[in-house]
């Protein structure tokens, strides 16, 4: 039996557990690593979440999904896929579990003989691009339970976003959802039919934000970016994408500088050229939650709308898409290629 542990950041399945979820997050030190002693930090952490939660659960309500996220549920539906795939091609037995950075079910209540990377335990974090926010925090949980860092094992999967089979099917997401096609694996797709002219239209690759504080530190997240886009859209150029492509941040928090520019900026920045039509991709991530379906979905939508913008598309998130699975089984089986 092979185990495989799927990590993602987590989101609160319902309302009650918008508050713990908040307080995993802003007392994450990889998070929110603000320069003061634990005594007053995570104090701090606590009165920041309690403050946040009520506007918190207004947004997650507005989503019409259980008071909560379906980034728990979308994570277990690709982890299930992952389980079918790579039992087909490994022809063995799998189990596949999820863990949650924040949240629940939380990969701190994993054991250390779960999270020890080895010849037939694969951790594999669901974050395409390295940050201190999502990796290395990942890396931090499980090096408290393990006592030795993940990423110098056997077993770790390191950031794939240079991976061909994750690039293909990335640019498959983008023209599957442009022609109409293979819409069931995603996550209630804002268009079921072939978008016209799609070749023309400007696509912002929307990445969620990080303080520039971390950059400062060596956080290698934004060039990552970057190279994604870089590669994703030359993909897309192949196939016959001839609008413009930018790169944006979204998601920022707090009064300190984020990675720029924000995808607002860009949204209006393309309206005042005079653009009427534009889609947004998702680019860090590959679960739709609320980042994308209120954030991008919703509040960008609205403020394209107000901008002179007619026609919206929110590219969807990886969700199940086969290409997307199978990429992610290739990516696992070649990671321990000498288990095999």
């Amino acid at each position: 039996m092979n185990n495989l542990v799927v990590i993602n950041f987590g989101g609160p399945r319902n309302a009650d557990e918008i508050y713990p979820f908040l307080q995993d997050l802003f007392r994450d030190p990889y998070l929110f690593d603000l320069p003061l002693p634990e005594f007053v930090r995570l104090p701090l952490a606590d009165f920041i979440a309690k403050k946040r939660a009520p506007r918190v659960a207004s947004l997650y309500a507005s989503m019409d999904y259980n008071g909560g996220s379906p980034l728990v549920s979308e994570t277990e539906k690709q982890a299930q896929a992952l389980k079918t795939m790579l039992e087909k091609k490994t022809g063995e037995k799998w189990n596949v579990r999820i863990g949650m950075t924040c949240g629940f079910p939380s990969l701190a209540d994993f054991s250390p003989k779960e999270l020890t990377p080895g010849r037939r335990n694969i951790i594999l974090p669901l974050f395409p691009h390295y940050s201190r926010s999502t990796v290395e925090s990942a890396a931090q949980i499980i090096r408290h339970k393990i006592n030795k860092h993940p990423f110098i094992m056997h077993g770790w999967i390191h950031p794939f976003y240079r991976d061909d089979g994750y690039i293909r099917a990335s640019t498959q997401v983008i023209l599957d959802y442009f022609s109409g096609k293979n819409l069931k694996y995603f996550f209630k797709p804002d268009s079921t039919a072939k978008i016209k002219n799609w070749q023309d239209l400007p696509i912002v690759f929307s990445a969620h934000g990080i303080p520039q504080r971390l950059i400062r530190k060596g956080d290698s997240y934004r060039d990552e970016i970057e190279d994604a886009m870089s590669l994703i859209g030359k993909k897309l150029r192949e196939a016959g994408h001839k609008g413009e492509q930018l790169l944006s941040f979204q998601s920022k928090v707090g009064p300190v500088k984020w990675t720029e520019p924000f995808t607002l900026d860009t949204i209006k920045y393309l309206a005042e050229k005079g653009e009427k039509r534009i889609a947004v991709y998702p680019i860090s991530f590959v679960s739709d939650h609320l980042e994308t379906l209120e954030e991008i979905g919703t509040e960008f939508r609205h403020f394209a709308t107000q901008h002179g913008i007619h026609e919206f598309y929110r590219i969807p998130a990886h969700g199940i898409h086969p290409a997307f699975i199978q990429a992610l089984a290739d990516i696992v089986i070649k990671s321990t290629a000498k288990i095999f």
